[in-house]
């Protein structure tokens, strides 16, 4: 029947008639009809849709104001203060000693009765006024301003008349930022903490590894690697913009990067193994002393040293002393250095807690509270003999990514809290993923800790994002802004809201309805992708392996028993189809977006060819069905030929990729970089070259090459 959405009027009886539209087209003009609605909606009497990340904690819009983007010509200070660095989105607006001609009227005042980097903003109805508290509220009241104006100008309406009285529920709120595996362009590092800035992300913990020319151990440093002096300029860059660069520099274990090199290898606990320091060899100290100073130096406005002390076992080169022992005098040295230094010490607090049997209940939700606590009673004593030993200037970190609302986790950070030892939480927006965050971004645990951590009083919290497997960066924004958001002002948007929220501010208003929502249907793909040409869960594997084609890959079609191997292999075809299916999708999505998107229209490249390698490996699959049911010679060589196509089609699609990761990211290692043991089979680290992305792809086109029977 036809869809009346649109229509003409019929010439001979001048009435309306409706344009007839093929049912497949029906959704599109739906999701047209709802942009136009979405450009003339009136929420609480003003003209727009306005939406700010981080959620203020009271917001009100009371109408309209007279204000257009374009009409902000004129700044004016009472106190002659110069806007903060990163205002550059005001335009060409000027500074006025009229207030009355001013269209921007900004203050500081300690006195306001709000938190720490806390403002009110008001939209009048020709002027917008901001009162912070602090630098840091007038930076944020300046951000939440940018993205009304961003939102106004887009949609071509006047700010809202409105009352924004917004300050955060976590005072410490930071990214991690992880660059063992490879660093991104200096650009691109200083285009994030503009971003960071924008949503109210005020802490960076770089977890620095070889990759800053180190003075004191030069050794250590990768060639690549950014100088003390190029550190030094992004952390003032972050500094002006609220946000503070801390180093991580592993410690005890973790590391590998130091321990790989020939005039290393003394200092290993272990002699064969890269892993960890001795912790009872004084030259260790020296070393990790002289690597702590030039990564102070090069981030010299952090608050913290975080100095690892994570997933490591150590004898002490067979000294008779515990694991414990020998981590709590190790940790003992380098805290006592880091307060020397005037930084404060952070710790990975998994190792006591695993080495005296109170590990395993803080990853276990389902696990009763009668059963936590008894293993608590019987344990508890272990952990508690060695409480003196315990530094009291440290933060013990307590990294939990998928599970920090188990009793025995919330159990263990008020266990810290009633010795007097200060505690953070640590959360994950990425961590062993491939290709791409998972599970929504990890947003339901993000959550979770953000709320926990409010609840209970903590200062801060910790969004680590690991580069173990390498997933272009870009991808990560959604798992941040969550943080962000979370962190802020809790959880007054619901899920939804939030990702609705996040396609606004990322890439237009246009976009926010979930008829645009495409990364949780990729992120599925993306799971099965990582395995599906492979004998289990093998993929960070294959490089080590003896005969990775035979042990890794799924066997090829026996050209003697037709259509054998699709029997055997129905399961796995059938998820082919669907990943097949589903990335179709999802490319005609991101690209409908790609020519409404305001703006990153990069992210958009990212996810278009994370998307393209998705749907492009189980093709593979269907091939070699195809040639399965091949019985004749000449069907043979047709397959054949489609085979040799489908590889060049491999070779083009991973130029594609290589050409948009380069745009910002470093993809290759120097020719004279040492790869180390890999002792967690970290994708990243198993090549100088790009290729480690493909390397299951790679192996079977080789496979194919020399085992199918043409």
């Amino acid at each position: 029947m036809p869809f009346p959405i649109l229509g003409s009027i019929d010439p001979h009886t001048k009435k309306k008639q409706p344009i007839k539209i093929h049912h497949k087209m029906k959704k599109r003009y739906f999701i047209l009809l709802i942009s136009i609605l979405l450009v003339s909606c009136k929420p609480n009497n003003s003209e727009g849709v306005f939406k700010i990340l981080p959620q203020p904690q009271e917001w009100k819009i009371k109408g309209k104001s007279d204000l257009k983007k374009s009409d902000i010509a004129f700044h004016h200070s009472p106190t002659s203060k110069t806007l903060p660095p990163g205002s550059d989105f005001l335009g060409q607006a000027k500074a006025t000693n009229i207030i009355e001609q001013a269209q921007l009227v900004y203050s500081i005042n300690p006195e306001l009765d709000l938190k720490s980097e806390g403002y009110i903003l008001d939209i009048n109805v020709d002027q917008v006024q901001i009162n912070a508290k602090d630098q840091a509220g007038l930076i944020y009241g300046l951000a939440t301003l940018e993205q009304l104006m961003e939102d106004a100008g887009e949609q071509g309406v006047n700010l809202p008349l409105c009352h924004i009285k917004d300050y955060p529920l976590l005072s410490y709120r930071a990214i991690h930022l992880d660059i063992k595996h490879h660093r991104e362009t200096l650009d691109y590092y200083y285009s994030l903490i503009d971003k960071l800035k924008k949503y109210k992300i005020n802490a960076i913990i770089a977890e620095v590894e070889d990759k800053i020319k180190y003075k004191r151990q030069p050794v250590v440093g990768s060639s690549d690697a950014l100088t003390i002096e190029q550190w030094q300029k992004l952390s003032e860059y972050a500094r002006k913009r609220n946000i503070s660069i801390s180093p991580l520099v592993q410690g005890l274990g973790h590391a590998s990067f130091v321990l790989k090199h020939e005039q290393y290898k003394s200092l290993r606990d272990n002699p064969q193994s890269d892993w960890a320091f001795d912790p009872l060899n004084p030259e260790t100290y020296r070393v990790q002393y002289d690597l702590y100073l030039d990564a102070l130096e090069a981030l010299p406005h952090g608050k913290y040293l975080h100095v690892g002390g994570d997933e490591v076992k150590t004898t002490g080169r067979n000294s008779g002393k515990t694991s414990l022992e020998l981590q709590l005098i190790w940790l003992n040295k380098v805290c006592q250095f880091a307060e020397k230094q005037g930084r404060i010490p952070i710790f990975w607090d998994d190792m006591p807690l695993k080495q005296t049997g109170l590990y395993s209940p803080m990853f276990r939700p389902e696990m009763p509270k009668v059963k936590v606590d008894s293993i608590w009673n019987v344990n508890q004593k272990n952990l508690e003999e060695f409480l003196p030993q315990f530094p009291k200037n440290c933060i013990y970190m307590r990294w939990n990514y998928h599970t920090p609302e188990a009793y025995g986790n919330t159990k263990t950070m008020q266990w810290f809290r009633d010795q007097g030892l200060k505690v953070m939480g640590a959360t994950a927006g990425q961590t062993r993923w491939v290709l791409m965050p998972q599970r929504e971004s990890n947003m339901k645990n993000i959550r979770s800790f953000a709320l926990s951590s409010i609840e209970t009083g903590l200062n801060g919290l910790l969004l680590t994002l690991w580069d173990d497997d390498s997933p272009h960066f870009e991808l990560y924004h959604r798992g941040i802004i969550a943080f962000a958001n979370d962190t802020w002002s809790g959880d007054q948007l619901s899920k939804s809201e939030l990702k609705s929220a996040f396609r606004q501010r990322e890439y237009s208003f246009t976009l926010a309805d979930k008829d645009f929502a495409f990364i949780d249907s990729l992120e599925e793909s993306v799971s099965q992708w990582k395995n599906i040409l492979l004998q289990g869960n093998k993929r960070n594997y294959l490089k080590e392996m003896e005969n990775p084609e035979e042990n890794g890959l799924i066997e090829l079609p026996d050209g003697r028993n037709s259509g054998q191997w699709t029997i055997k292999n129905k399961e796995r075809l059938s998820i082919a189809e669907k990943m097949i299916e589903n990335t179709t999708k999802v490319g005609q999505k991101i690209e409908q977006m790609q020519k409404l998107a305001k703006r990153n229209s990069y992210a958009l490249e990212v996810y278009q060819r994370v998307n393209e390698i998705v749907g492009f490996t189980p093709k593979i699959l269907l091939a070699l069905k195809r040639f399965d049911y091949a019985t004749k010679g000449e069907e043979k060589l047709i397959e054949k030929a489609k085979i040799i196509q489908l590889k060049l089609d491999f070779y083009n699609l991973r130029d594609k990729v290589e050409k948009t990761y380069s745009k910002t990211r470093v993809i290759n290692k120097p020719n004279d970089y040492i790869l180390d043991q890999d002792h967690h089979h970290h994708l990243a680290n198993q090549l100088h070259t790009f290729d480690w992305q493909f390397y299951a792809e790679l192996l079977m086109f080789d496979k194919m090459d020399k085992q199918l029977k043409w």
